[in-house]
């Protein structure tokens, strides 16, 4: 029986997970099934979130790790980390839209942070959030994350991320140290 209470564990993810995993970054994210939580991007982005081609790359690299997360056997969250240095990268970060509000957010960005610090020894955590996702920021903030006011430009054109619903788009850096 699936239980709010179950344990959650965490596995690196394999080919095998590609499906499963490119349907709930797609449900978090994108069209009406994410609108049931609140990380969606349906009013600022249409079209897809990624593609098991993207699932994929991230599985495969070198320093990279698809960080799978399961309760009762059941996919119910990701998220990316790479090692870049000094620093671990955070992305691709997903929660099953019917279980996100309930701190599952929190307990797994916490257990990426004790990951990347145990096995690449980094001191810092890295990610970009899309700029005008203010409550999201917010939420990283609230989690020890800063703004840098860095920001890269969105890939408009490139439709595998998405085709945008507005023309102000941007990613900002957002870091914090790990200790």
């Amino acid at each position: 029986m699936d239980t709010a209470d179950s344990p959650l564990t965490y596995r690196d993810a394999t080919d095998a997970d590609v499906d499963a995993l490119v349907a709930l970054i797609e449900s978090a994210y994108r069209g009406d099934a994410s609108r049931a939580g609140w990380t969606t991007e349906a009013d600022i982005l249409q079209g897809q979130r990624t593609d098991p081609q993207g699932v994929l790359e991230v599985v495969k690299a070198p320093d990279s790790r698809l960080l799978t997360v399961e309760r009762d056997g059941r996919i119910v969250a990701c998220c990316q980390l790479e090692h870049r240095g000094a620093h671990a990268y955070f992305g691709m970060f997903a929660v099953s839209p019917a279980l996100q509000g309930a701190g599952l957010g929190k307990a797994i960005i916490a257990e990426a942070e004790r990951q990347a610090r145990a096995t690449w020894g980094v001191t810092e955590m890295h990610m970009t959030v899309i700029s005008v996702r203010e409550d999201l920021i917010a939420w990283y903030e609230r989690r020890g994350y800063r703004r840098t006011g860095e920001t890269t430009p969105f890939p408009y054109g490139d439709e595998r991320f998405g085709i945008p619903q507005r023309d102000d788009l941007r990613f900002e850096l957002l870091v914090k140290p790990l200790t």
